[in-house]
């Protein structure tokens, strides 16, 4: 049995996660129903919650949890023995999820995207895209393991490249609408915002308040461009958990997580939106365009 501890909501996996997940498991011989059953547990997007649904998850006594990043340490702290497939967009290494990449140690492996490595790239992209523009704005949900870093990081990279950011947190819906209502008192010229799993269980509300508040947003996944965002800079969320899948198959299979290194998803792919660029009345540049993956008309 496979227990499934999200952070996000039910529709968000099933859209998003689920997919690709459950067909990773089918090309190892693992067919959800008939030979494998998965629990599910979602926050949705209550990260408090997430201990009791680990420990609830531990009670049930599945043979391995799946966990995003935020829910990674409630199954950490919640078991030392079932084996727990994480997927994380920060470095597993300094969140304390492993004790190396190669060799993880414990009971702990899983999946790390340069998510939140290329936050800086992301201002750099947005620097290209709006050349004078010299404010911009960082939105971070500050309940993430990750927001210190995140933060710090793009503080260095605005004072390398001049510019200044504001940094705004949010963790919940209201707060990002607030967020959002203080760039134009801020005078931000484009809003960046980081990866955490609240945020990505909401790309209709991110996409609509850019489009309301008129501002340029770069995301860090595709399935916001795809809804209707500017820029997307970032890893597959297919590829990532389709992965996972496969390790999870692996583990149940007999293999140890201390024994399965931690794998890096390092394919970044660049998306652009052109109608909405058009919406917003910005001209891409050629060379920025040269260099898309994708672009969406």
């Amino acid at each position: 049995m496979i227990g499934w501890l999200s952070s996000v909501s039910r529709d968000s996996d099933d859209a998003l996660r689920l997919p690709p997940f459950r067909r990773g498991l089918n090309e190892t011989g693992y067919v959800e129903g008939r030979n494998v059953a998965i629990e599910y547990r979602w926050a949705e997007g209550r990260y408090d919650r997430l201990p009791a649904l680990a420990a609830d998850l531990v009670d049930r006594k599945v043979s391995v949890i799946v966990a995003n990043t935020p829910a990674v340490r409630a199954a950490q702290a919640a078991t030392k023995t079932i084996p727990i497939v994480f997927l994380t967009g920060a470095d597993p290494v300094a969140l304390g999820f492993v004790a190396s990449l190669n060799q993880p140690g414990g009971n702990l492996t899983g999946m790390a995207s340069l998510v939140d490595e290329i936050g800086p790239k992301r201002l750099e992209l947005v620097h290209e895209l709006l050349p004078t523009t010299s404010v911009f704005a960082v939105l971070v949900n500050p309940t993430s393991p990750a927001a210190e870093t995140v933060s710090r990081d793009a503080q260095s990279a605005a004072r390398a490249l001049g510019q200044t950011v504001h940094i705004l947190n949010a963790s919940t819906e209201s707060e990002v609408d607030v967020a959002f209502a203080r760039l134009a008192q801020l005078r931000a010229g484009a809003l960046l915002v980081t990866n955490d799993p609240f945020f990505n269980n909401h790309p209709n509300q991110f996409v609509a308040l850019a489009a309301r508040h008129a501002i340029p947003v770069i995301y860090p996944w595709r399935e916001f461009v795809v809804t209707g965002g500017l820029m997307s800079y970032g890893t597959s969320l297919v590829h990532s958990y389709r992965q996972a899948a496969i390790y999870v198959a692996r583990i149940l299979k007999g293999e140890k997580p201390a024994d399965l290194p931690v794998q890096q998803s390092t394919q970044v792919e660049l998306i652009i939106n052109m109608r909405t660029a058009k919406q917003l009345g910005l001209t891409v540049p050629i060379h920025l365009l040269g260099r898309a993956d994708e672009i969406i008309e």
